[in-house]
C-alpha cells in the first residue's frame, strides 16, 4: 500500500468532478493577471532595483525582521507607505496571503466576534481558523445581516469587540463593500473593521490609495494593500494604528518565524508608490478598457461592475473549464474559476482588465466568446 493511495483517491475525485487543478504556463493575451496598471515590467521599477544593487541593498535579507533581516530599505517602505496611505503605520509582509492569515490570527481576542463577508479571501479564513475570537459569515454586502450577527452575538453574551472583515474590491466578482455603512456600523458597537484593499489599491482612488482611502488613519480601521498586484511588484502593506503594527511585531507567528521579504522587493514597492501618484494617466486609460469592455463583453453574459474584474458566470464546473479552454486556443488567457474559490453552482470565467490588453484584444475576446458560447 503506497503512503499516498489517499492523495492519489483525493486527485481523482477532483478530476471527476472537473476540479483538478493544474499549472498552466503563461500563453496567450492576457485577460487573467491581477497586474492591472502593467507595471510588472515597468522600465521605472526596474531602474529602482538596479540602483538599489548599485548602492549595495541585498538580493536577500539573511533573516527575520526581528533578527538581522531588518533592511533599511524595509524600513523607508514603511514609513513611505504610511505617509503615502494617511495612515499611522505600516508594516511590511512577504506575501498578502501571509498578511491576510497574520492579521486576523493576530488581532481579534478571546472573547470577540469576527463578522466576515461570505466571500472573504481564503486567507482570511485561513488566520481566523488559527485565532482566538469567535467567527460567523455575513451575507454578500449586506449590512443588515453584519448588524444581525452582532445583535444575536450580543443577545447570547458576547461582551468583547466586533471586527468586521470585508474586501473593499471583490476578487472574483467585481463589485465593492459598502464601507461608509459598514463603518459607521463599527462605530455603534466599538468595533474595528478590517479591509482588504487587494485588489483597489493602485487603481481606485486619489493616487490610487484605494476605495479605503479616505478612511485611512481613522483608530478603527486596519487596512490590507497587496504590492503584487496593481503595484506590480511582491509583498503586502498592513496600513494602521501604530498599536496594530507594534502588536503585530510581537505577537504575530506569520510575521515573526518568517524570513524578511527582498530588500530588493521593498525598492521596487517604493518605486512603485511613486509611479501610482507621477503617473495617473495610469488609472485613466485603464477606465477607458473597462468602459470598452463591458460594453463590448455584456452580450455574452458579462457582468459589468465598473471595476477591472469581469465575472462570466456559468455555473457548471464543466461547461466552464470547456469555454475557457476554447478561448485560450483562440489565443485570450481567461482562466475557470470553480469550487471551493467561488461558491457551488457559480463557476465562471474571470475576465481581469490590464494595461497590458488594448480595445481590439478586447474586441477579439468577444469573438472567441462568441464561438465558444455557440
Amino acid at each position: 500500500m503506497s503512503a499516498f493511495d489517499q492523495h492519489h483517491r483525493d486527485l481523482s475525485a477532483l478530476a471527476a468532478a472537473t476540479r483538478r487543478r493544474a499549472l498552466i504556463a503563461r500563453q496567450g493575451v492576457d485577460f487573467a493577471s491581477n497586474d492591472y496598471l502593467a507595471l510588472g515590467q515597468s522600465g521605472r521599477i526596474a531602474a529602482a532595483v538596479a540602483a538599489a544593487l548599485a548602492r549595495g541593498v541585498a538580493v536577500g535579507s539573511g533573516g527575520s525582521r526581528l533578527l538581522r533581516g531588518n533592511d533599511p530599505e524595509h524600513i523607508l517602505l514603511e514609513t513611505e507607505a504610511a505617509a503615502f496611505f494617511g495612515a499611522e503605520a505600516a508594516l511590511y509582509f512577504s506575501t498578502g496571503y501571509a498578511a491576510n492569515a497574520a492579521l486576523f490570527a493576530t488581532l481579534p481576542q478571546t472573547g470577540d466576534l469576527v463578522v466576515h463577508d461570505a466571500l472573504i479571501h481564503a486567507s482570511a479564513h485561513e488566520g481566523m481558523r488559527l485565532g482566538r475570537a469567535e467567527t460567523v459569515s455575513a451575507a454578500h454586502n449586506d449590512v443588515t445581516a453584519f448588524a444581525d450577527a452582532i445583535a444575536q452575538w450580543r443577545r447570547a453574551g458576547g461582551t468583547g469587540r466586533p471586527w468586521i472583515a470585508v474586501e473593499s474590491l471583490y476578487s472574483m466578482d467585481g463589485d465593492r463593500a459598502p464601507l461608509d455603512a459598514l463603518v459607521a456600523l463599527a462605530e455603534q458597537h466599538d468595533g474595528v473593521v478590517l479591509i482588504d484593499e487587494a485588489h483597489a489599491t493602485g487603481v481606485f482612488g486619489d493616487d490610487g490609495r484605494g476605495l479605503a482611502g479616505h478612511l485611512e488613519g481613522r483608530p478603527d480601521i486596519v487596512t490590507l494593500r497587496t504590492c503584487g498586484k496593481a503595484m506590480g511588484c511582491e509583498g503586502a502593506l498592513v496600513c494602521g494604528p501604530e498599536i496594530v503594527r507594534d502588536f503585530l511585531v510581537n505577537r504575530a507567528r506569520a510575521f515573526i518565524f518568517s524570513t524578511a521579504p527582498s530588500p530588493l522587493m521593498a525598492s521596487a514597492a517604493r518605486a512603485s508608490l511613486q509611479i501610482l501618484a507621477d503617473e495617473p494617466e495610469r488609472r485613466t486609460a485603464l477606465r477607458a478598457l473597462i468602459a470598452t469592455a463591458e460594453t463590448v463583453l455584456a452580450p455574452y453574459g458579462v457582468v459589468p461592475t465598473g471595476s477591472q474584474i469581469l465575472p462570466l458566470v456559468l455555473g457548471d464546473d464543466a461547461t466552464t473549464m470547456r469555454v475557457a479552454a476554447a478561448v485560450q486556443a483562440a489565443g485570450f488567457d481567461v482562466r475557470g474559476i470553480r469550487p471551493p474559490t467561488v461558491p457551488r453552482g457559480t463557476s465562471r470565467l474571470r475576465i481581469s482588465l490590464t494595461l497590458n490588453v488594448t480595445a481590439p484584444q478586447i474586441a477579439g475576446l468577444g469573438d472567441a466568446l462568441q464561438k465558444a458560447l455557440s
